[in-house]
């Protein structure tokens, strides 16, 4: 077990050495995933184990947790959303493979070398749990979207109605 996340790695031979990797990086540490954040404070905690299934199927286990600090669509306010990911990932070196992959498995492309950067497969399973429009539970609509409506005049009390004149003609 290692607490240090190498920038890439053989994932064949961490899956024969059944390797894992466990820590907290900054969030900042995460290129794309600042990008898309309000701010990027805070911490990610990461656990990466490599291994080989019962059906000899080479994976990669991610679980990370974090809260980012996102801006939500209603309210313009930041606020901070736990997200938690804990995600398989089935090692593929070409896409028809994808197809053998058991159920509950998410297909990992390698290139030929099985070169796999870490931080990365970490970061793209964050961006997927992110909202595609963050929303704060707590957050209350503003109070000129709460108010009630006014009600309008109704058309038989207004002395403009357009038909008044219609309704002298036909007597």
């Amino acid at each position: 077990m290692s607490v240090t996340l190498p920038s890439s790695v053989d994932a064949w031979r961490e899956v024969r050495a059944r390797r894992s990797f466990q820590g907290q990086l900054p969030l900042s540490a995460f290129k794309r995933l600042a990008d898309v954040v309000a701010s990027p404070e805070g911490d990610v905690t990461y656990e990466l184990d490599f291994g080989r299934d019962d059906l000899g199927v080479a994976y990669v286990a991610v679980r990370a947790k974090a809260s980012p600090t996102l801006v939500c669509q209603r309210s313009l306010e930041p606020f901070k959303l736990p997200v938690e990911v804990d995600a398989v990932l089935g090692l593929i070196v070409e896409e028809r493979e994808e197809a053998s992959l058991p159920p509950g498995y998410e297909p990992l492309l390698l290139e030929q070398d099985g070169k796999l950067d870490p931080l990365a497969a970490i970061e793209d399973e964050l961006l997927l749990a992110l909202p595609l429009v963050p929303v704060n539970p707590d957050a209350e609509l503003p109070e000129d979207v709460n108010a009630p409506e006014e009600e309008e005049p109704s058309p038989q009390d207004s002395s403009d109605n357009p038909f008044a004149a219609l309704r002298g003609l036909i007597k």
